[in-house]
């Protein structure tokens, strides 16, 4: 198997606040991994670490190939992204930020990829709407499509579901799985565990910035175990450590 992400000793302090710490795992082509935990554990923060947008205090990575902490940008350049918060600029249409992420990305034909999701995820009526006047949810929608619409080997998702409806999710979870069926890999972070067990192959789960398990979701099923269960049985324990 190959590895496409490689995370070792990752710590982050912010001051007197230890975020991350000593955090080791690695993910292989083709998985759905899950980073879960609850509010303020520390995975937006590893997210951030891992796409080059925060440097860790301790430690290293490798993305695809690429060391995070000397080419943060190669990283951004190869990956998908969605933050935790949608974000897209609020000055730019739907379309012409679309349109931004092509130069950026160097994407050919953008009108036609575009306009496939635009479709696919139900939002065409707001191509020509500025972003600042878009509903959470279709900001979300357009997080999304700028994130796969480059085909990334690799997309590391903060919350993918957030903001969307139960139809929404539905669709957006098919995609996920078809996506690392052609061999693609996706990293999410997620509080929402039924959704994890559900989609994810492999997980990760942090509390108070320290890595409590890493494993694939088959070796719960094997044992009779569900995630949920699982995951609140190890972070309580923890909180009385």
């Amino acid at each position: 198997m190959t590895t496409i992400i490689e995370a070792r000793d990752l710590s982050k302090t912010y001051g007197d606040v230890q975020a991350l710490s000593h955090v080791t795992l690695s993910v292989e082509k083709g998985a759905l991994f899950g980073l879960l935990g609850p509010n303020g554990s520390g995975k937006t923060t590893m997210i951030k670490m891992l796409t080059g947008q925060t440097r860790p205090t301790v430690g290293s990575a490798t993305v695809l190939g690429v060391d995070v902490i000397r080419d943060p940008v190669g990283v951004r350049g190869l990956v998908g992204i969605i933050p935790e918060q949608e974000t897209p600029p609020s000055f730019l249409t739907a379309i012409e930020y679309l349109e931004f992420v092509a130069a950026v990305r160097k994407i050919t034909d953008i009108e036609k990829k575009a306009d496939w999701w635009f479709d696919f995820l139900d939002f065409a009526d707001k191509k020509n709407v500025l972003c600042k006047d878009l509903s959470r949810g279709t900001r979300q929608k357009l997080m999304f499509t700028q994130a796969f619409i480059h085909e990334p080997e690799l997309a590391l998702i903060d919350e993918p579901l957030i903001n969307f409806d139960p139809i929404m999710q539905d669709l957006v979870k098919d995609y996920l799985a078809g996506y690392v069926k052609k061999g693609k890999t996706i990293f999410i972070s997620t509080h929402i565990l039924e959704v994890a067990e559900e989609i994810c192959s492999g997980f990760a789960i942090l509390h108070k910035g320290t890595l409590l398990h890493t494993g694939p979701v088959t070796g719960l099923t094997a044992r009779g175990e569900h995630l949920p269960s699982f995951f609140l049985s190890l972070v309580r324990k923890d909180r009385h450590v």
